[in-house]
């Protein structure tokens, strides 16, 4: 048996085992819909699918969906930098560690409506999904940062300033490679955090083009096969968002072994 026969043999089994969990779970859905038989409470996936397909052909679904990934991508990269940053002055200094940590928890205790309501009152709508998104991921970073600054090896850190490396040396290859894994996991997680926090927050402040703007209307005109196909949109574009995160990560891990 060939190379190319045991890869393409590979790819049929993996789309496979991906195509019978999803086909079951189409087909309780549509077993369901049928159970109620309303559209308006619960419509079948061919009319979702339907009104999916005809949304991609409206201008407007497509720049919706690149605000809201542009907003929300923007606040979760403030977020990155910022939980990054503070994390690191928290490490090297135990004032900067008193000054930000109560800051840091009541952030992540701190529901994500209230976060909304709050920042409606202090920034413009269209800034709102940013700042949210920003604020749900900062803490996640900074607990992995900061803790992976902790982790590292004491022995390597010897070894370091045995050999007189300087400190950009020493954090390129020392610090780096022990915090990177609990950076990406925080962004895998952070990601995910900003996704569904920011299109919450278009839900309440209804920017102008946004997918939170559009679920909020497709609520409130009772349009349900709506609902449904800007909700698949959500849950596609977060899978989508977390794919191409982690195969950027995967290469990078990989570059850094190298």
């Amino acid at each position: 048996m060939t190379t190319s026969t045991i890869s393409r043999n590979s790819v049929g089994r993996t789309l496979l085992r991906a195509a019978i969990p999803l086909a079951f779970w189409l087909g309780v859905w549509q077993l369901a819909a049928l159970a109620v038989g309303k559209e308006l409470l619960l419509p079948g996936p061919l009319a979702v699918g339907e009104r999916l397909f005809a949304l991609a052909g409206e201008r407007a679904f497509w720049r919706s969906a690149g605000m809201s990934l542009g907003r929300i991508f923007g606040g979760f990269a403030a977020g990155v930098l910022l939980g990054c940053a503070l994390a690191a002055l928290s490490s090297v200094s135990q004032w900067a560690d008193r000054l930000f940590s109560p800051a840091v928890k009541v952030i992540r205790a701190t529901p994500v409506a209230s976060f909304i309501v709050l920042v409606l009152l202090w920034a413009p709508t269209g800034r709102v999904p940013a700042i949210i998104s920003a604020l749900m991921v900062l803490p996640v970073l900074w607990g992995n940062v900061r803790r992976g600054i902790t982790q590292t090896d004491p022995l390597l850190l010897e070894a370091a300033r045995a050999y007189r490396f300087s400190r950009g040396r020493t954090l390129r290859l020392v610090y780096l490679p022990s915090v990177f894994p609990y950076f990406a996991s925080g962004c895998s997680t952070g990601l995910g955090l900003a996704w569904k926090s920011g299109v919450a927050a278009e839900v309440l402040c209804q920017p102008a083009l946004a997918i939170g703007t559009a679920l909020y209307r497709a609520k409130i005109t009772l349009e349900t096969t709506s609902l449904f196909a800007w909700t698949i949109v959500v849950i596609a574009l977060s899978f989508l968002l977390e794919s191409v995160l982690g195969l950027l990560f995967r290469r990078l891990g990989r570059g850094a072994r190298v």
